[in-house]
């Protein structure tokens, strides 16, 4: 999900990868390669300094395939693999599992699919969520893309319309909830282990607030 996870690749098995063709594989190396320049950058000498010309050349490709790729500097740091492939874990769980159970799991695999590989990327995207009003904006507007997708997946297994009311207020919750979290997980020097917050968070999503803060 957009903004919580490290934008690689998942380092999963073989037997628990989804199937990925050569030319998938050859684009996804191309996003890896331009990112990987991005984060080396943004690292040396700041966000703002970093240029669209300098990824390329670190990257090895030119500033139109940096382009092609990622429409602006900010997606580079925001998107990532793993939409899709949360989509498809919803799907993989039963049928008759609760849903608050079925997001706490596919949220979980989310975080050790991308955060525990690289945690300084996901320490360094969520850091320039809260110091870079430009990638804090450019958030904001991709989260419509995220909760499409689990609008979707919600209508899949409710059997309600996805583009219905109670559906699409249930997604975006949940997407602003999840970025909330990631902005506060940043806002406190990343102290908090960042599962233990999501669990918080779906806490809240699915009882309310705790009774003493009511």
């Amino acid at each position: 999900m957009t903004g919580m996870t490290a934008a690689r690749t998942p380092s999963t098995s073989p037997a628990d990868r989804p199937h990925v063709g050569l030319r998938e594989r050859k684009k996804i190396k191309t996003r890896e390669a331009i990112r990987a320049a991005t984060y080396a950058l943004v690292e040396e000498q700041g966000y703002d300094a970093t240029t669209i010309d300098q990824i390329a050349e670190r990257a090895e490709v030119s500033p139109s395939t940096v382009f092609r790729y990622f429409p602006t500097k900010e997606d580079i740091v925001l998107t990532d693999e793993y939409d899709p492939l949360i989509l498809e874990e919803i799907r993989a769980r039963p049928a008759d599992e609760p849903w608050s159970e079925t997001m706490r799991y596919v949220l979980h695999r989310a975080i050790e699919f991308g955060m525990d590989d690289d945690l300084a990327v996901s320490r360094l995207r969520t850091h320039l969520m809260v110091q870079v009003p430009a990638v804090r904006s450019r958030m904001m507007e991709s989260m419509s893309a995220t909760g499409r997708m689990l609008c979707e997946a919600i209508g899949e297994r409710t059997g309600r319309d996805p583009d219905g009311l109670e559906v699409r207020v249930y997604a975006m919750s949940l997407i602003g909830a999840l970025m909330e979290t990631s902005m506060y997980w940043a806002e406190n020097d990343h102290r908090d282990d960042f599962a233990a917050l999501v669990d918080r968070t779906l806490d809240v999503m699915e009882h309310g607030l705790p009774h003493e803060i009511r």
